[in-house]
């Protein structure tokens, strides 16, 4: 198999593995009324093999000129979803070559067997929600977990919206009807963890060892308040936890419109108006977590999505615990008996497409974490949740990653009791032994 075929199984459509990303500098002008989104894209690249043309992902947007090192090439359609950019000259393994494409068009979600995923308009505004393959709904990206890049990202819009997006800002700067925001990651981002959240909001700092911003519409301002008031805490338990917070911003965006699910993104996380009540701060917790859990510790490949989603559901059972609420034991017990009473068809170290954000996934994933804290004690298990944490920060991990530092950390025995969890179907019991 060559590296151009090696794409992810789980979304063989996207991706092109015959090239890694080195950087991502995109130059969005959006204007709200009229859904309309224009940008360059800079893509610096890399190639794994001897290429002479490459894939880009991109949906819905017309591609007006693209450059390559400088020079137009021509470029070719595949489908709805891809476009081969034809090279100048052939790239062998290993040298650099920089893309530059001009595109345009009114972004919208595309459709897959996860739903609608993207660009999205809200009644006021635009948010991104991009896991698993909506990126190419806004930016031409080589759309595969394990390609992570820095990026730099500027956007032009209407100059009484505000802008919340991946990195760290910069003031924004006005130039006619316009305000230009610009944001900058010098850390890898995965193309599904970069978004862009644009509405009437205003901001509030939170103070903490985190500062942490908080972009929401004025009239919902007591609201996040309250509801918000207890992420200083959360911050402090997880770098307690799970080592200090290992992202270079950390902004929390409140939509005016509900959404079905709030979702994290790289430094940031996005929720909705319906998220603001008492029920739903364990979602904070969950959205929180992901800064530690698939943000910097990054899967390769989606088959491994339960080390993203069981860290990040353990975690707002380690919240209810500290915050005086049900004890991640009594979540666990409680959670066990659910799924208990569903169908045991589900293999969490590769559960398959169609079940990657099942419930059970996460679920399931949190109890495997449970049941090691149960076999190890909790300081031993808490002393390799930060190996975990420390060892990959910002870098791509496997479930076999996750293996071998239990053996290396508690031995063999703590990891079958891993293994019953994750390599085998049937439910194990709650208690091991």
């Amino acid at each position: 198999m060559t590296a151009a075929a090696a794409t992810d199984p789980y979304a063989p459509q996207s991706g092109d593995g015959s090239y890694d990303v080195e950087a991502y500098d995109l130059d969005l002008t959006y204007r709200v009324r009229t859904n309309r989104l224009s940008g360059v894209a800079v893509i610096d690249a890399v190639a794994r093999e001897d290429i002479s043309a490459v894939h880009v992902d991109l949906v819905g947007l017309r591609v007006e000129r693209v450059e390559v090192d400088g020079a137009r090439v021509r470029t070719t359609r595949q489908g709805p979803r891809r476009l081969r950019i034809g090279l100048p000259s052939e790239v062998v393994a290993g040298d650099r070559f920089r893309l530059r494409i001009a595109y345009a068009g009114a972004p919208a979600p595309r459709r897959s067997r996860w739903g609608a995923i993207g660009w999205e308009e809200l009644t006021d505004g635009a948010l991104v929600a991009g896991q698993p393959t909506g990126a190419p709904t806004w930016f031409p990206c080589n759309d595969r977990p394990d390609a992570r890049a820095p990026m730099r990202l500027t956007v032009s819009t209407d100059a009484d919206y505000a802008v919340v997006a991946t990195g760290v800002t910069a003031p924004p700067v006005r130039s006619g009807a316009l305000r230009t925001w610009t944001f900058t990651s010098s850390v890898p981002v995965a193309t599904y963890l970069a978004a862009v959240h644009i509405g009437h909001y205003v901001d509030q700092l939170l103070a903490g060892l985190v500062p942490v911003r908080v972009a929401f519409p004025v009239e919902h301002r007591a609201a996040v308040q309250r509801a918000f008031a207890p992420v200083p805490a959360m911050l402090d338990l997880f770098g307690d936890l799970f080592g200090p917070y290992p992202q270079e911003t950390c902004a929390l965006v409140v939509t005016g419109d509900e959404l079905e699910i709030p979702l994290e993104a790289q430094g940031l996380a996005v929720f909705g108006v319906n998220h603001l009540v008492p029920d739903e701060q364990r979602l904070i917790a969950h959205e929180l977590a992901h800064q530690w859990f698939g943000n910097s510790v990054g899967i390769a490949a989606w088959r491994d999505i339960w080390l993203n989603e069981g860290f990040a559901c353990y975690a707002e059972w380690l919240w209810s615990e500290r915050a005086g609420g049900p004890t991640a034991a009594q979540c666990a017990a409680e959670h066990h008996a659910r799924l208990a009473a569903l169908p045991h068809d589900l293999l969490l170290r590769d559960p398959g497409p169609d079940l990657m954000f099942d419930d059970r996934v996460y679920k399931r994933g949190a109890l495997a974490l449970h049941a090691l804290r149960s076999t190890m004690g909790d300081a031993p298990f808490f002393d390799l949740v930060r190996a975990w944490t420390q060892r990959h920060r910002h870098a791509l991990v496997s479930t076999d990653d996750f293996r071998e530092l239990v053996v290396e950390r508690a031995g063999e025995p703590a990891a079958s009791v891993l293994s019953a969890w994750i390599d085998r179907m049937p439910l194990p019991p709650l208690s091991p032994g």
